[in-house]
This record gives structure tokens, sequence and C-alpha cells, in this order.
């Protein structure tokens, strides 16, 4: 299993636009032997300590193998929507990593 931690940091006013571009995305993963695992997005108190930039939403997906990612990444439905994602996204964070038990 691959996990993808993401930070998702938009531009303000672009909320409907990201939204779009998630209604694509999201669905698009099962494509992929992909699971939306956790999609948060913080209020204000849920930060007891940040050095950071608060982000605007959090995604924890897991994905079978790094190829299967990989595909998800360059499927051709997803990418006819990769304006909205630059319209909408200032910037975001990925952290790929392994399940530790």
């Amino acid at each position: 299993m691959v996990y993808i931690t993401q930070l998702i940091y938009i531009k303000q006013g672009q909320e409907t636009v990201f939204n779009q571009f998630e209604n694509i995305a999201i669905p698009t993963i099962k494509k992929y032997n992909g699971r939306l695992l956790l999609r948060i997005r913080p209020e204000e108190e849920a930060f007891i300590e940040y050095h950071i930039d608060k982000p605007y939403e959090i995604h924890l997906i897991e994905f079978d193998t790094e190829k299967d990612f990989e595909n998800f990444k360059e499927d051709d439905e997803r990418k006819k929507f990769l304006h909205l994602k630059e319209q909408s996204i200032k910037a975001s964070i990925l952290y790929k990593g392994i399940k530790l038990v």
C-alpha cells in the first residue's frame, strides 16, 4: 500500500471551482485501486499548534501500489479538468508514505 497525505491551500474565493475539480478527481481514485480514507476541512479551533500555513483541506488516500497512484495522476478524464485545479489551488503539499505496524 502507498499512502498519500495532501495539504491543500486554495485561492480565496475559489471554493466552488475547487469543489468542481474534486467532484471529478475523487471518484477517479477508485478506478486505480485507491481509496479516499479521510477528507478533512479543519476549523480554526482544530489547530492546537502549527508552524506552517493552515490548509483548507487535508486528504488521506491509499493506493494498492505506486503504479496505481501514477496511473491515477495520468488519467485522461481527470487531465481534462486540471484547469479547475490550477484555477482554484494556490499550493499543495503531498507526503507519500507506508503504513507502519
